[in-house]
């Protein structure tokens, strides 16, 4: 008797026995391959299927940052986001399994997989353009005349791989922008870009914010003279703490057409990462974090995967034709996505030094 669909046998409900057929690479057969080739192949499979549970989350998250979000549902954001995190840190794990593997038992079947490149991984792809990194920002693989161009097949017709990239370009917002619009919703000191004083509480909050944080830089300033020997030392050191409180400035008065939009976002990101101990802050101090950690652990991921291969190939040419080991090492410097989350860490001040809100019951529980 066969189980009915209600009362599925565990291979049948995970598919397993498909699962199982998936590893015969080219030949279709991996009785034929070695199983340097087969774990090669099972590695990069379970990524894919990492990557397809991170755009899912992403998604997620995107969605529902992008409509003013219930206090209720601030929780499932937060959830969404470290979960990305904690999947990417298994990815990182997975090198590990990678490195067990020897060039020379690599260069035996390396051969076959050219042109083929992991830079045609539809999903990193695909994860990238939901985060929000701008086409101009990105680092040509050396051959190719985009990325795009990279997915597609032999002879320049299209993938399935490129089809799955162009629909999710055409997919907006990106998680940056939800997120963005996100912190703009915030209200600071309990106004919101709506009001019509919004621009009036917005500078007086920013200006009590530098004074504070003046007063902090001038208090590290004066710590930090007893290092002073010589007349060019003390120079030099009121020079870079005169640096530290004009950088704040510059960073709250950012230029463009969106230079208003921009200092607004930033300033929620300080409220929110100053008065993080009122309640009603806690949880999108929590998705603050959460969104920090999740791109340091992407990171992270090229990072550890540019030291995997280095390991295994060295600074040989990519099977794709790229630069190797150069091109990931680039990526993981100049691929960054929430590059305010990381600036504000500059501007952060003490608990004690904190300006005094004009409305803190607004951000208090409700009473019953």
């Amino acid at each position: 008797m066969t189980a009915s669909p209600s009362q599925p046998n565990y291979w049948e409900y995970i598919r397993v026995e498909e699962l199982l057929s998936l590893q015969g690479g080219l030949e279709g057969d991996e009785a034929q391959l070695s199983n340097d080739e087969v774990m090669f192949i099972t590695v990069h499979q379970v990524y894919e299927l990492w990557f397809k549970l991170l755009l899912r989350e992403l998604a997620s998250l995107r969605n529902l940052l992008k409509q003013p979000v219930d206090d209720a549902r601030m929780a499932e954001a937060v959830g969404g986001a470290r979960r990305a995190s904690t999947i990417l840190r298994r990815c990182v794990d997975h090198f590990e399994v990678m490195e067990t593997l020897t060039t020379r038992a690599y260069l035996a079947f390396r051969d076959k997989l050219m042109p083929a490149s992991g830079f045609q991984s539809a999903q990193m792809r695909q994860m990238e353009i939901l985060l929000g990194l701008p086409d101009e920002e990105r680092i040509g693989l050396g051959l190719e005349g985009s990325y795009l161009d990279a997915l597609r097949a032999h002879g320049g017709a299209s993938s399935p791989a490129l089809e799955r990239v162009q629909r999710t370009r055409a997919d907006r917002p990106t998680l940056r922008e939800a997120f963005e619009a996100w912190l703009h919703r915030t209200p600071i000191d309990g106004v919101g870009p709506d009001h019509p004083q919004a621009e009036r509480e917005l500078d007086r909050f920013l200006s009590s914010y530098a004074a504070a944080h003046a007063l902090q830089v001038d208090a590290s300033h004066r710590s930090a003279r007893i290092l002073v020997r010589t007349p060019e030392d003390e120079r030099k050191l009121a020079e870079r703490y005169g640096s530290e409180k004009r950088s704040l400035l510059e960073f709250l008065s950012p230029p463009g057409p969106d230079g208003a939009g921009r200092r607004r976002r930033r300033a929620a990101l300080l409220f929110i990462l100053t008065y993080c101990h009122l309640p009603l802050l806690a949880w999108p101090h929590a998705l603050v974090e959460a969104m920090i950690e999740l791109e340091q652990h992407l990171v992270i991921f090229r990072q550890r995967h540019a030291r995997m291969v280095e390991r295994v190939i060295g600074r040989r040419v990519g099977t794709g034709g790229s630069s190797g080991v150069d091109y990931l090492d680039q990526t993981a410097l100049a691929y960054r996505v929430f590059r305010d989350l990381w600036s504000v860490r500059t501007y952060q001040i003490r608990a004690d030094l904190a300006p005094a809100l004009q409305r803190p019951q607004f951000f208090a529980f409700a009473p019953r």
